[in-house]
């Protein structure tokens, strides 16, 4: 691991300036860190007005924010944060081309799974690491970030072991308060996180837009919960990633420390965007279904996600 005194100062770019992106680009940019936004609904307000981040232990301004509406504008960059919707990853390659210098990292932050296989197979494996984001968020108002849970980031290479970029990214976010750690097996981290997004995510829109504390509170959607833990995971263990099933019951007990916390996905939903069904719900029942894991439970819900368009 390279000494922190000689670390080097990322030209980093944010692309995907929602919650996710608005906020840890917030945080780097809130400590001098050289960040860059590709905005567009945002940017007006963001130009006028900075970017502001709220919570419970929290709250930063930064009253001037290096904002674009081009990638073009931005140029090359050592990193780039790649906070878009899976939805949307078929924009990506124009949009990060004019980002890309020869050894550009792209770090995705992205939910779900086969985002990182996306950007190796476009940009190549060496550029790619991935980062899961346990914190709760919303985007407000333009320009505004309300953090209602406290926040930690993993980060891991997408193949391989941890390498010396990897603790120096880790490093960045570090200094600038957040905390974060490195892991050595970054696919197993993902199946973790899915085994809550499954559940909540899902349930909080097909069930009529409820937040995690009534998810909780009704006895029929919390034992339709467990039930979707349980199955992923059965999956994630039948495609070789192994996970206790104390997992379940530990994020259970998270949940009810959250609080009424409305998830990504039904606020998405109530907006009217598209939402992430494929790369969350479909992409884990159809690797589910080739590792011959049964899965009823999990392929109910994914209709349900589907129909509702």
């Amino acid at each position: 691991m390279r000494s922190r005194h000689t670390l080097p100062n990322f030209h980093i770019a944010v692309v995907g300036a929602g919650a996710i992106g608005l906020y840890y680009g917030g945080k780097l940019a809130s400590f001098g860190r050289d960040v860059h936004f590709l905005l567009r609904r945002d940017y007006e307000t963001v130009r006028k007005k900075g970017l502001r981040l709220r919570g419970k232990t929290e709250n930063i301004h930064v009253p001037k924010v290096n904002a674009y509406r081009s990638t073009e504008d931005i140029g090359t960059c050592d990193l780039v944060i790649v906070a878009v919707k899976a939805t949307s990853n078929h924009q990506l390659p124009p949009l990060l081309a004019p980002l890309l210098g020869e050894k550009t990292m792209l770090l995705t932050l992205q939910n779900g799974l086969g985002n990182e296989e996306y950007l190796a197979a476009q940009f190549g494996t060496e550029r790619v690491l991935g980062g899961l984001c346990f914190i709760c968020l919303n985007r407000t108002q333009p320009g505004v970030v309300e953090r209602h849970d406290s926040a930690r980031l993993t980060i891991g290479e997408f193949r391989g072991h941890p390498q010396p970029r990897t603790h120096d990214i880790a490093w960045e976010f570090k200094r600038c308060g957040v905390v974060c750690s490195v892991v050595a097996d970054l696919a197993r981290e993902r199946w973790r996180k899915l085994v809550w997004n499954i559940p909540f995510n899902g349930l909080s829109a097909v069930a009529g837009g409820l937040d995690t504390a009534q998810i909780l509170a009704d006895e029929g959607l919390r034992r339709r919960a467990l039930e979707l833990m349980d199955e992923t995971i059965a999956i994630a263990n039948g495609c070789g990633h192994h996970l206790p099933t104390a997992v379940a019951l530990e994020q259970m007990s998270q949940t009810k420390r959250m609080g009424e916390f409305k998830t990504s996905t039904l606020v998405d939903h109530l907006a009217g965007r598209p939402l992430e069904v494929e790369a969350i719900w479909g992409e884990v029942l159809r690797r589910g279904q080739a590792a011959g894991v049964q899965a009823p439970h999990l392929e109910q819900l994914y209709q349900e996600l589907r129909a509702l368009g």
